[in-house]
């Protein structure tokens, strides 16, 4: 899985307000032309009136998904891309040979397989696409109590409460485990890329898997099977109900729940917590880095979709949806161009920009004024940065997360660091001796700070160097009196305006702030024929291993049941 420590974080290479640097794209192939850059393969926008079968509006992980699973079921599928490179939020970017992940840089079950995959795994899987990825088991962190490293499994972790929680953590830690461990074989019950959003889900899915869920529920017995009534509550209903009081557990259950989905634990689905848990603190679990960075998931979902035929354009802005007889029947690029779906048209977009791109009156103003009243998770404030290695500890850990004040909560703006240095375990992301690394406020940072500000002006470079800088310190604390802001070879810094520029995201949101037991994600059809979403704005939710399944979902929709259930059989489901 990936979390939300890492579940998207933002931008493109062109996002700081500076000339744009030379970008290498390593995976756009011979049927690219050469771009004004230099020798840089980029491929061409659309001339003429192309069609498709299905047309997805945007590159980013959910899109990806769901255009290449649509090509691996032999459908005439393009996906449409306004930026130059693919990926959106996920994709990477290059500045004098340091290689930046833009987004999700914690995984695990990148290489599983099977019905209790990671979900990307899954796609990646039926796609026939791997990834080389080196293996790790802890991060560092850096909270009020002290500073420590944590590490996952099963035992490890007690000493870090005993150390610094004490004992009655220790027990309660123990307490939860025991609770809820057991119920992640229901939790895992059901392959998501057996999910559909119509009634042949009762075929993938239910009949398919009803055998193995109630096997699940029979070794957990009675009581187990009545915890599994609550996986789609909040988990903090679990939590209280084993009367866990300890502070340091509930911090960092809060923590988790935060770094996961972007809410605390009275606001994520159960369901997703112990999912998260059955992965980081079973026996013999590890986390993994792809040794490429983050930009090769990318990477691999564009081999795939281009393996089975399916087109990807870059530099094809949508600049609104066409709609005929209530029905989406293509998009009209911001070149002019129409261009045809015969089948779909999926919205890869959050739920805030896809309403911008539909003309007026093409939906009641009951469901606009719900969208509209969605609560949205707040931005991000980055900071990526190219440096010397001398001087730094040659033991640094891959991953920090600073939190600097527990009673504010995790949530609060200004008070939780998430720091990735790929080039540990990448160094081939880095020139010969140098690291890089990616800082960042982690979907707290306020729009309203920024909103209206013109980015020209000294008013928004003062505000930068001031929300910045408790990144600045975050990384000094961790790498410690060898590193020397000063001496970056590499320093930028990014906001919620570049958030909502360079991503076109609503106000820079992170995604929609829907929390558990108070409302539920949308599902993925609209109230227009044949336009269907897919991505952070719709069920599962936020985070990679959630718009991977989205993707899968719209996809397997857009199929009959058969060609769906012969995926399956193809890939052991």
């Amino acid at each position: 899985m990936a979390t939300n420590f890492c579940a998207w974080t933002l931008q493109s290479p062109f996002l700081y307000n500076f000339r744009r640097p030379t970008i290498r794209s390593s995976f756009i192939r011979s049927s690219s032309s050469t771009s004004s850059n230099g020798n840089l393969p980029v491929k061409k926008p659309f001339s003429g009136e192309p069609e498709a079968d299905v047309v997805v509006i945007g590159s980013g992980i959910g899109g990806l998904c769901c255009g290449a699973l649509l090509a691996r079921y032999n459908q005439d599928v393009l996906v449409l891309e306004s930026h130059d490179l693919p990926g959106g939020a996920a994709h990477s970017f290059e500045i004098k040979g340091y290689k930046f992940d833009s987004g999700p840089s914690l995984f695990s079950g990148l290489q599983s397989r099977g019905p209790q995959a990671n979900p990307l795994a899954q796609v990646l899987d039926a796609l026939g696409e791997s990834l080389p990825c080196a293996k790790y088991d802890s991060w560092m962190v850096y909270l009020p109590e002290g500073d420590f490293l944590s590490r996952i499994g099963p035992t490890d972790f007690f000493k870090d409460l005993e150390k610094y929680a004490g004992p009655n953590a220790v027990q309660e830690w123990e307490k939860l485990l025991g609770a809820i461990l057991p119920l992640s074989s229901a939790a895992m019950a059901l392959p998501p890329l057996s999910i559909r959003g119509d009634l042949g889900v009762l075929s993938t899915a239910a009949a398919r898997y009803a055998p193995s869920l109630l096997k699940s529920f029979i070794k957990m017995g009675p009581k187990g099977a009545l915890g599994a009534t609550k996986l789609l509550r909040p988990f903090s209903e679990i939590v209280d109900s084993l009367d866990l009081k300890d502070p340091f557990i509930r911090n960092w259950i809060d923590l988790l729940a935060f770094l996961l989905a972007g809410v605390k634990s009275d606001g994520i689905l159960s369901a997703e917590m112990i999912y998260m848990f059955a992965e980081w603190y079973k026996p013999g679990c590890t986390l993994e880095y792809p040794l490429d960075g983050s930009g090769a998931v990318v990477e691999a979902l564009v081999r795939g979709l281009e393996k089975f035929g399916g087109r990807l354009s870059l530099k094809s802005h949508v600049e609104n949806i066409v709609i005929e007889n209530g029905r989406a029947v293509g998009v009209k690029l911001r070149n002019g161009q129409f261009v045809r779906a015969r089948k779909a048209v999926v919205s890869n977009a959050s739920m805030w920009d896809t309403l911008k791109l539909l003309p007026p009156g093409a939906l009641a103003d009951s469901y606009i004024t719900g969208v509209n009243k969605t609560p949205q998770c707040e931005s991000f404030m980055h900071l990526h940065l190219g440096f010397d290695a001398k001087g730094i500890a040659d033991d640094l850990e891959i991953h920090h997360i600073v939190v600097n004040d527990w009673d504010r909560g995790v949530d609060a703006d200004q008070n939780v660091v998430l720091i990735s240095v790929p080039s540990v375990l990448s160094p081939n992301l880095a020139p010969p001796g140098k690291h890089v690394l990616h800082a960042y406020l982690p979907g707290t940072e306020p729009f309203g700070l920024w909103e209206g500000l013109d980015r020209r002006s000294d008013e928004y470079k003062n505000l930068k160097s001031q929300r910045s800088e408790v990144m600045w310190r975050a990384v000094e604390r961790a790498l410690g009196p060898g590193f020397k802001r000063e001496k970056c070879e590499v320093s930028l810094v990014g906001t919620p305006l570049t958030h909502q520029r360079f991503l076109r995201r609503n106000r820079g949101t992170y995604g929609p702030a829907i929390e558990a037991g108070k409302g539920t994600f949308p599902g993925h059809s609209t109230p227009i024929s044949q336009l269907l979403c897919c991505g952070d704005s719709t069920f599962p939710g936020i985070g990679v291993p959630a718009v991977a399944a989205s993707g899968a979902i719209v996809a397997n929709s857009l199929v009959t049941v058969s060609k769906h259930s012969e995926l399956l059989d193809a890939i052991g489901l």
